[in-house]
């Protein structure tokens, strides 16, 4: 029963971690497709 607790400690652990990576890569993702977004739209802008 102890070992079963550790283990599903263990398994929550690292399923938070990798929730964790992947919230991250997301977020930067989003930042990153924001300034594209941005750029593209600035330049669209400064040719009219």
């Amino acid at each position: 029963m102890f070992w079963n607790l550790i283990v599903l400690i263990f398994l929550l652990w690292i399923i938070g971690l990798v929730l964790n990576i992947i919230g991250n890569l997301i977020h930067i993702l989003l930042v990153i497709a924001l300034f594209i977004i941005l750029f593209k739209l600035g330049r669209k802008f400064a040719k009219k």
